[in-house]
């Protein structure tokens, strides 16, 4: 479960920062989050619900101020054996720089496992910072720009046979009120998207998940390929397709331990406005990176990340990260190739559904780094 989640596609919202901000502000965060489930786990059982002020420091945010809101449940008492545990999230975010963000998303698995519905909704108002796009640009190049956007995703997924599930995909998104320096960088590229635009697409999606725990697993395999058109005869002011291909596979190493690995591509075709390019960096790939210090039509990253407990409700982890955008699939290779890396603590807040506090440190090769406070798992 990642509560939150990007403000662009996938609403996920990153906390990276310098780590040396992490003051009693962040402690305080850290530690409201660490009372509302510093329970017996027969209570958390009970009471589902966790709700928690948000106070941090993030590379894209600086100081944020919220609330956010979590509920994992089941559909069906007692407990069905066969569904994972369901969750929905919602945050409300205020930055220093001024920057707004309002979501809910969730999935909701459906007795059996035989129907799963994942869905997201947001609004934000969001400053952000641009260098251009392809994989060589300096960081020289940094100019601000801001924009306004509404997105909405919607995701049944029906049981074909064990672990296999196909489903329909639906995406539609606006973007709005685009500021920018005229004469600069953004304009001069002639980027597209920079004027109002929505995009409306219909998809599909394969999917096989033999994952143990929807929050962490520690062992089984998830390879997720999605396929979505946008196209003006379903609403969309820009034609183009998106492809994406999940890979993750988890290890049981030594009693806790556990090795993490994904493989993650996400390519487009066609004329595709800026927020909905791929954007390398933020809190779930590429740690340490300003997300979307990177941006292009494609992008790969690998990552793999060793979990292992320490004492009490607290764990840790040491991560690696690779990855590269480009125009075209010939143009992903490894030349310029981004790499970063990093490690963590975990406090769990709810061991029976392994729900985590997750606080990683991501460096750059670019000498760049960020601190992360987030619930749930990077992957």
């Amino acid at each position: 479960m990642k509560i939150f989640k990007n403000y662009s596609r996938n609403i996920v919202c990153a906390f990276g920062g310098k780590i040396n901000y992490f003051s009693i502000w962040g402690s305080f965060c850290f530690l409201s989050s660490f009372c509302a489930y510093a329970q017996k786990d027969s209570s958390a059982k009970k009471h589902p619900l966790l709700i928690l002020p948000v106070i941090a420091r993030s590379i894209e945010t600086n100081w944020s101020f919220g609330v956010a809101v979590s509920s994992t449940f089941h559909l069906v008492s007692p407990v069905d054996s066969l569904a994972r545990t369901s969750n929905l999230q919602g945050l409300v975010l205020y930055t220093l720089r001024h920057q707004f963000v309002a979501a809910i998303s969730g999935s909701i698995y459906f007795p059996g496992e035989k129907w799963i519905l994942s869905e997201q909704l947001s609004y934000s108002y969001f400053p952000d910072k641009f260098w251009g796009l392809g994989k060589t640009t300096p960081y020289t190049n940094e100019e601000p720009y801001s924009f306004k956007q509404f997105y909405f995703y919607l995701h049944p997924q029906r049981l074909l046979s064990r672990n296999l599930f196909l489903g329909f995909r639906y995406e539609y998104q606006r973007v709005w009120d685009i500021q920018y320096d005229s004469g600069g960088l953004f304009d001069k590229e002639d980027v597209v998207g920079r004027y109002p635009y929505h995009v409306s697409g219909l998809g599909i999606s394969f999917s096989y998940d033999s994952r143990n725990n929807a929050f962490s697993p520690d062992r089984g395999s998830m390879m997720q390929f999605y396929y979505s058109h946008f196209d003006p005869l379903f609403g969309s002011n820009y034609r183009y397709s998106n492809f994406v291909l999940d890979l993750r596979k988890f290890l049981k190493l030594y009693k806790q331990q556990v090795l993490a690995m994904q493989a993650y591509g996400f390519f487009n075709g066609g004329e595709v406005p800026l927020r909905s390019l791929a954007s390398l960096g933020g809190s779930n790939m590429m740690r340490g990176y300003y997300n979307g210090r990177y941006r292009d039509k494609n992008m790969f990253v690998i990552q793999s990340e060793y979990r292992f407990p320490l004492f009490w409700r607290l764990g840790a982890v040491v991560f690696g990260d690779c990855g590269n955008v480009g125009s075209s699939l010939s143009d992903l290779g490894f030349d310029y190739l981004k790499y970063s890396f990093g490690g963590g603590l975990r406090v769990a807040l709810n061991k029976a559904e392994k729900l985590n506090l997750r606080l990683d440190y991501g460096v750059s090769h670019r000498s760049s780094n960020g601190f992360y406070l987030q619930l749930g798992e990077a992957f």
